[in-house]
């Protein structure tokens, strides 16, 4: 993302020069993205798109130091995306309001390959997995610890539930027909103890679990529980990754889904500081548990090859994909490939 235009608060409905005021700034962040999408078996129609979301940010600062922002997100023709309030303390840690963008908890690591571009899963064809986001897809409150010796504490809670993933202000967010309140703990590590070939390491172990509450059709076991955990390690001008994750949902019927169980690679390679490129394989199985003979698990796959190539403020993306059994449907149909292209102009 670009900054657009940085302007005084107390001069939002004036001029749009940049102009210091007491409460703060605002930035206005954005980029001119155009695309052009193929899918092998779907008719697509038109397949230019067009970026047309903006980012407004408003940041200021307190007198003991604290920092605070203001985030909020419109997707492509300005439909609202995501929100928060980040503070950032000089020695608490910082602490987060959020609502929808993924960050706090284990929805921050729910895809944390290394790639020239986009997820493998993320190239213009619907892939219709389950990811394991925790809290995050409800309003939240998340904290992170300071850093110690490379090591970081994040913890996000939901206190009730995922009902409504935005609420105004002085609206609650209604009551969910089963999951409520939540919690989500991450341990991020970069440890490197003064040797420089761990410093590229990065190393993450989280877990979420919400209550569950029984509905008529469905036998509850238990909570819903979700794990995640793996790596990624730079050397040089390669990084590899990979990851494992999974979902219990606490559910347990022939006609419900007991369990996905997720898992990532990735390996990206920087040829030069305008030329990168990649490769991603994401997997997702879910499994419905019945009776019986009644056991059913279907297995869909990702792959995506990318390159990315900037030229001062112009990068011209490609990725090369396929998917298998998307939306965990085995018909014909939904093992596809395809190409999506993308130009972005920087300002």
């Amino acid at each position: 993302m670009n900054k657009l235009t940085k302007i005084g608060v107390s001069a939002l409905c004036g001029s749009l020069a940049s102009v210091a005021a007491n409460a703060g700034t605002m930035e206005v962040l954005g980029s001119a993205t155009a695309t052009y999408t193929s899918n092998s078996k779907q008719d697509t129609g038109n397949p230019i798109g067009m970026v047309s979301g903006l980012t407004f940010k408003g940041s200021g600062e307190l007198d003991n130091g604290t920092t605070f922002t203001l985030t909020v997100t419109g997707a492509d023709q300005m439909g609202y995306t995501s929100g928060n309030i980040n503070m950032v303390t000089p020695s608490l840690g910082s602490f987060n309001i959020n609502s929808r963008t993924g960050g706090n908890g284990i929805g921050g690591y729910d895809d944390k390959m290394p790639t020239a571009w986009e997820e493998s899963w993320g190239h213009g064809m619907t892939a219709g997995f389950d990811f394991q986001k925790g809290v995050s897809s409800a309003m939240n409150i998340g904290w992170t610890s300071p850093s110690f010796a490379g090591i970081t504490l994040k913890a996000a809670v939901a206190p009730g539930g995922n009902k409504a993933a935005f609420s105004n202000d002085k609206v609650s967010g209604g009551v969910n027909t089963h999951i409520q309140g939540g919690y989500d703990l991450v341990l991020d590590m970069k440890p490197s103890f003064g040797v420089d070939a761990l410093s590229g390491l990065n190393v993450w172990i989280g877990g979420s679990e919400s209550e569950v509450e029984g509905k008529v059709s469905t036998k509850n076991l238990g909570d819903q529980q979700e794990v995640n955990a793996g790596f990624t390690y730079a050397y040089g001008p390669v990084t590899v990754g990979f990851q494992r994750m999974g979902e219990f949902t606490g559910s347990r019927t022939g006609a419900e889904t007991d369990y996905y169980r997720n898992e990532a690679f990735g390996i990206s390679f920087n040829v030069s500081d305008n030329l990168s490129i990649s490769y991603g394989e994401f997997e997702s199985k879910r499994h419905k548990k019945g009776s019986g003979t009644s056991d059913k698990s279907v297995t869909g796959n990702t792959e995506s090859f990318q390159i990315a190539y900037t030229m001062g403020g112009m990068s011209i993306k490609l990725a090369e994909s396929e998917v298998t059994n998307a939306s965990y449907s085995t018909a014909s149909a939904n093992d596809h490939d395809g190409r999506t292209i993308a130009l972005s102009l920087a300002f």
